[in-house]
């Protein structure tokens, strides 16, 4: 199969790439963007998107009546999420920042520009998949969710996972791979492999990586986050899922 190089034209990969210090080459295959059940409706689709975002909206009302929470308490905004609720791809990251707690948006500011610049590496829009974090206010400070906080909000990002109902997860950071895998050992241990989360009778497919705030610490591990970033662009590429 052919191989082509990805697009040095690209401001955005190639500020990533550079980062990287490293030369990159993807397979050339065709998307497929052709559903294989028939085509539903346009009033189908449009139902199924009302119905999503009333779940949405319900689970946001349950997530706001917590009480004696000090996430909570610490945040002007909770963070449900944003971008394509009908994705196949599901981004969750560990915990907003105060940019995010301020817009009320999820990965902004110098976190959500290296986001963005590491999915544009595999031809991935932010916009085009659907982003939410472990836990849904900022933490004091921005330390670290603490285990039992983890534990109280994992059970909303199960429901909220089962509403957008994605094929493929990532987990960025420890706080999201502990939320969901029950894990708390370092994430530079369980990185970079496909592991499979049952929820409700339904599996999905998920990937833990380093969360993009920590690379901007810690620059010298892009390199791993690429390894990661490509086996995810693989991974999308076998189940033929449209980005």
């Amino acid at each position: 199969m052919s191989k082509k190089l990805i697009n040095q034209n690209s401001n955005y990969n190639l500020e990533f790439l550079e980062a990287v210090e490293s030369n990159f080459t993807f397979e050339e295959k065709p998307i497929n963007r052709l559903k294989t059940d028939t085509v539903s409706p346009k009033t189908e689709n449009t139902e199924k998107n009302i119905d999503k975002n009333k779940l949405l909206n319900d689970l946001k009302i349950e997530i706001s009546t917590i009480e004696e929470c000090e996430l909570k308490n610490n945040s002007k905004n909770l963070i449900l999420g944003d971008g394509n609720i009908n994705s196949d791809i599901m981004l969750v990251g560990e915990a907003p920042g105060l940019d995010e707690d301020k817009s009320g948006k999820t990965f902004v500011g110098d976190v959500g520009s290296l986001l963005k610049k590491m999915l544009l590496a595999i031809d991935i829009k932010k916009e085009n998949i659907y982003s939410t974090y472990a836990v849904n206010f900022r933490p004091p400070e921005d330390r670290k969710p603490n285990t039992n906080e983890i534990k109280r909000y994992s059970l909303f990002l199960q429901k909220h996972i089962a509403i957008i109902n994605p094929k493929i997860i990532i987990l960025m950071g420890s706080t999201a791979m502990e939320s969901l895998t029950g894990l708390n050992s370092k994430i530079s241990l369980e990185r970079g492999k496909w592991k499979e989360l049952i929820i409700k009778n339904t599996s999905y497919e998920i990937i833990i990586t380093f969360n993009p705030s920590y690379l901007l610490r810690m620059p010298e591990n892009k390199k791993y986050s690429w390894e990661d970033l490509k086996k995810i662009k693989q991974k999308i590429d076998n189940l033929g899922l449209s980005t």
